[in-house]
């Protein structure tokens, strides 16, 4: 327990790049394509997803002791969609534009492989501290990446940022970009520009390996 404080914040790290739910994970995948055609619609989707994973790791958490292994994944699927009709009841009755542009996606957030994962994977087998340090990493990075998407679609769909025009009038929107395809082409570019960047930084490493490797030998 000592080292606990130090373990909570790996824990919530690790979401963010190491072990981020959609650019190392691929998880999600189903909001993360459906609904980042703006940068606000990404947001809201990010923000209904923190407050689900949040809660339902709070509760997950708290019960672990108390929940029968027999239907484990059941409990957990009525936790999660307990906290998923909160979040669409309180979209619906405060952002109802939001609301209708998200539509059914609110509901699938039910099944996202991400929030039922981080339940049996983690949630149950911890404590609430790190459950929760986890799930707020969690969070925070599939939010940094549904807003990467959504931001970089509307920039180059609509030409402008939050609704905010950007290029003024003679700007041509590539459409395609707020188009499902364009959720696709997107995503692999981004996807490829993590991985780049996770090679590059490898590779000094590599690098050196295998430098020390020729002198043991000569030696």
């Amino acid at each position: 327990m000592a080292h606990e404080p130090g373990r909570a914040q790996h824990e919530f790290v690790k979401g963010l790049w190491k072990e981020n739910p959609v650019f190392v994970q691929v998880l999600g995948m189903c909001p993360m394509l459906a609904v980042t055609n703006t940068a606000i619609n990404a947001l809201a989707m990010a923000g209904a997803t923190a407050f689900v994973l949040l809660g339902s790791s709070l509760l997950v958490s708290l019960l672990r002791n108390h929940i029968p292994r027999q239907v484990r994944i059941s409990t957990y699927i009525i936790i999660i969609a307990t906290f998923v009709t909160v979040a669409d009841l309180t979209l619906k009755a405060m952002l109802p534009a939001i609301h209708k542009e998200l539509g059914a996606f609110i509901s699938l957030i039910v099944v996202n492989c991400l929030i039922l994962g981080r339940q049996e994977a983690f949630a149950s087998r911890n404590t609430v501290r790190m459950a929760m340090a986890d799930a707020l990493g969690m969070t925070v990075g599939f939010a940094f990446a549904l807003f990467c998407l959504g931001a970089a679609r509307e920039v180059l769909g609509n030409g402008s940022l939050f609704g905010i025009s950007l290029f003024g009038p003679r700007f041509e929107p590539w459409v395609i970009m707020i188009l499902p395809p364009g959720g696709f082409l997107m995503l692999g570019l981004i996807l490829l520009f993590f991985n780049s960047m996770k090679t590059w930084r490898r590779r000094p490493a590599e690098i050196g390996g295998r430098s020390e490797a020729v002198r043991r030998r000569a030696a």
